[in-house]
């Protein structure tokens, strides 16, 4: 197996999309699936490179618990976007599982999969140990899981254990992570590198140097790689768009009190959630999170790009209504072509 990533010819910032397959209120879980698939196919149109699937356990509000099922849906839906896992939480599973999944999913969509791989655990402490009782272990072994992963893979395998449905397949292999420690991990296997800035920005910063610094090229990657995460709620006023943000602010609220809740119908901004949005936790967690029309969002994601240099971009958006979401993510695409 090769994969090769090669940065030197880029003219244009390539933009993705992180998808959690939010659930919002009054809504089921399977409008949320087609809403997912419809999603997928406007991003598609809209020149997209990527469409990714988040790992969450436990959580009403988020949707994308089997992943590479969902996975294979969207992929199924769309013809051309390239379609992965933002990211599996490796611990969680066996790495010759992981493989057989992925490599179904390889040998059904030909160059079309991406398998991001992380280490957090996606949902609560004890959420975790019920998925996998040794996870922990699994978790200090992170780096030997993906080596384990890239052996399944290899056309080379000639072990006991094999994943025959893996070997020589085509499949791109990112590392995820919200901390200086994953930085390490990329650097060192030479693989494409994705920061969690969307919603840990604290270390951006720190680990993109320390990646650029430890690289390795390898057989994969020739270049660092990297890619960094931001939420966008893009409308057609600043109004609008505060608006429809205070449906992600109530979201965060109820992940930082562990009280988490359905996507809940956007308000007008209140006092009162503007005293939330301004306290230190809450900002810490919205540092990239970009509000506004779409000029305000141009100047935001052109100073990010600017600040962190990185190779593509890819945007989470928590929106109650489909179609403003839709449209937030259509807005989006015009500043990116534009740019």
């Amino acid at each position: 197996m090769r994969f090769f990533i090669s940065n030197t010819m880029k003219k244009k910032t390539p933009y993705s999309i992180l998808e959690l397959a939010s659930v919002a209120k009054d809504s089921t879980i399977g409008q949320t699936f087609a809403k997912s698939v419809d999603l997928a196919q406007a991003a598609e149109r809209l020149g997209y490179t990527r469409f990714w699937l988040a790992e969450h356990h436990n959580m009403k509000s988020i949707a994308s618990s089997a992943t590479s099922v969902l996975i294979g849906h969207i992929a199924g839906a769309t013809k051309k976007i390239r379609v992965g896992s933002g990211g599996i939480m490796l611990p969680n599973h066996s790495p010759l599982v992981v493989s057989e999944q992925f490599g179904t999913l390889g040998n059904l969509y030909p160059n079309r999969i991406d398998l991001g791989l992380g280490r957090a655990p996606g949902t609560d402490q004890e959420t975790a140990h019920a998925i996998r009782s040794d996870r922990m272990k699994a978790v200090y072994q992170f780096p030997e899981e993906v080596d384990k992963i890239q052996h399944f893979f290899s056309a080379e395998n000639k072990d006991k254990v094999r994943s025959y449905i893996s070997e020589g397949v085509e499949m791109p292999i990112y590392i995820l992570g919200s901390s200086t420690d994953s930085a390490h991990v990329a650097a060192q296997k030479g693989l494409p590198y994705v920061f969690a800035s969307h919603f840990a920005p604290a270390q951006l910063h720190k680990a993109l140097q320390i990646y650029h610094e430890k690289f390795q090229p390898s057989k994969y990657l020739d270049k660092p790689y990297t890619i960094a995460g931001v939420n966008v709620i893009a409308a057609d006023t600043d109004e609008e768009a505060e608006k429809l943000s205070t449906s992600m602010l109530r979201m965060i609220l109820g992940v930082v009190t562990g009280n988490i809740d359905y996507v809940q119908a956007p308000t007008n901004m209140t006092q009162e959630l503007k005293e939330i949005a301004s306290h230190p936790s809450i900002q810490q967690m919205t540092k990239y999170a970009f509000v506004g029309n779409k000029e305000s969002i141009k100047e935001s994601t052109k100073q990010f790009l600017e600040d962190t240099q990185v190779d593509e971009i890819i945007v989470a958006s928590h929106i109650y209504n489909h179609q403003d979401r839709v449209k937030s993510y259509e807005i989006f695409a015009e500043i990116m072509q534009e740019m």
